[in-house]
């Protein structure tokens, strides 16, 4: 095998069929390529979607128990066959050329390097103005501030999302796989990418050319309990690497002080916080094409100190479910 794609999934199985049908047309250019996916808990449907692609694809389909993304990408992780591992989302639909961009970019390195992939939300018809604000700007993820200029920038381990990343099969087993202390899909991709970064000196390279197109249609709702889970799970990745949680917060997130300021913070703007939500929540309802792109970039700003009290909620609440009671 030159590349194994592997991908974990749970409950979704129209969205992991989607997947691998797209990558069953992709050309390889010779290349040998096997495709693990992950069922993460118990099979809710998703090996009888997958059936039709089996004649296609080198496809094996893998259950466990419900452990998480990392638990379940390390279960995969071991019984892939190939020298180079592609990481994708189960949401996520490749584009022609997703394969051989991967492929081609690891050929033409001379270290050990994590390769990023394009991952653009999807656009959809009828788009309201929040659809938009996700995609346009950095509410999830920073592809709008990358570009493809300079080959040899390394973008950082704050960049080396597993929804569209490939990376060498062997320096990831030796670095111990993916931290099962961090069960949610929160941390756990960046964690591994610094911990590759400190042991090789792994850069993460963007190389756009090799592109998925990400499905994953949020909510205001959703998007806010996204970063609710995520000051939450702060603490776990502080307590499983604090040298790596200290680089990304810039501060110790486990701190009394810390988790005094977050509580006051809270309190204090709660206020600001609601207000901001309804029209927040309101940007839903209208059309996509009612603001200019400068508009959007100005929703964007505007928004962030919600996305920040929304943070400290859940970093309260994951220090209270931290503590052992009194």
């Amino acid at each position: 095998m030159d590349l194994s794609v592997l991908i974990p999934t749970h409950a979704r199985p129209e969205a992991i069929a989607r997947c691998v049908g797209a990558l069953a047309t992709q050309e390889t250019g010779g290349a040998r390529v096997e495709v693990l996916v992950g069922i993460d808990g118990p099979d809710q449907g998703e090996r009888d979607a997958l059936a039709p692609m089996a004649r296609a694809l080198d496809l094996r389909v893998l259950e466990g128990e419900r452990r998480g993304p990392a638990a379940t990408r390390n279960r995969l992780l071991a019984a892939a066959r190939s020298p180079l591992t592609l990481l994708l989302n189960d949401d996520v639909v490749p584009r022609p050329g997703l394969l051989l961009g991967h492929l081609g970019a690891h050929r033409a390195l001379e270290r050990p390097a994590l390769v990023l992939g394009d991952a653009p939300f999807a656009r959809r018809d009828g788009e309201s103005l929040f659809d938009r604000l996700i995609r346009e700007s950095s509410m999830v993820f920073f592809y709008d501030q990358m570009n493809a200029d300079d080959p040899a920038r390394d973008w950082g381990f704050r960049h080396a999302w597993t929804l569209n990343l490939s990376l060498p099969t062997s320096i990831v087993r030796e670095v111990g796989g993916f931290c099962e202390s961090l069960p949610g899909a929160a941390y756990e991709d960046i964690e591994l990418a610094w911990r590759l970064r400190q042991r090789y000196g792994a850069p993460v390279l963007y190389r756009p050319g090799a592109r998925v197109v990400h499905e994953h249609a949020y909510t205001p709702a959703a998007y806010l309990a996204r970063e609710e889970a995520l000051g939450r799970d702060a603490g776990a990745l502080a307590r499983a690497n604090p040298a790596c949680a200290l680089e990304l917060f810039g501060r110790d997130v486990c701190s009394e002080d810390e988790i005094a300021y977050a509580r006051e913070y809270v309190e204090r703007e709660c206020a600001t916080a609601q207000r901001l939500r309804r029209t927040f929540d309101g940007l839903a309802d209208m059309p996509g094409s009612s603001a200019s792109a400068f508009m959007v970039r100005v929703l964007y700003e505007h928004h962030l100190a919600l996305k920040r009290w929304h943070w400290r909620v859940g970093r309260v609440e994951g220090a209270q479910a931290a503590s052992p009671p009194a």
